[in-house]
């Protein structure tokens, strides 16, 4: 029997081509599993084709986890910010909330966007419980 390195080499190349395509199509990329860089592009161009009134639920699947969080029950209902990064300011390896983009809900319905949106909600008045 004749050792047929062409057609070994030829063998394993397939295989590893089916491996590649299997992995391919099937792996998601999701925002939670991408490096920060890709992540807050992502986080950047995603945050652009929000619509008001979209269900915090919903944002969520498409943002993944928030960076930083924060809620307060408001006189009209509960209000939660989810920070988002979005750019960066300082190459210190740590997300802070000035290189975040902050998404604001009320009663899980995003109202507002934007650098304003966090001052809306620190002067926004609480309700007592």
């Amino acid at each position: 029997m004749k050792f047929n390195a062409p057609a070994v080499i030829g063998g394993l190349f397939a295989v590893y081509l089916v491996f590649v395509a299997i992995v391919m199509l099937t792996h998601e990329s999701t925002p939670n599993n991408m490096d920060w860089d890709d992540r807050q592009v992502y986080n950047l161009q995603t945050i652009s084709t929000l619509d008001l009134g979209q269900a915090k639920k919903e944002v969520i699947e498409l943002l993944g986890q928030a960076d930083f969080s924060e809620a307060k029950q408001g006189i009209e209902g509960a209000m939660t910010v989810l920070f988002y990064r979005t750019h960066r300011k300082n190459s210190d390896g740590e997300t802070t909330r000035d290189e975040c983009t902050p998404l604001l809900f009320m009663n899980d319905k995003l109202i507002a966007w934007g650098t304003d949106t966090y001052e809306q909600y620190l002067s926004s008045p609480t309700k007592e419980l």
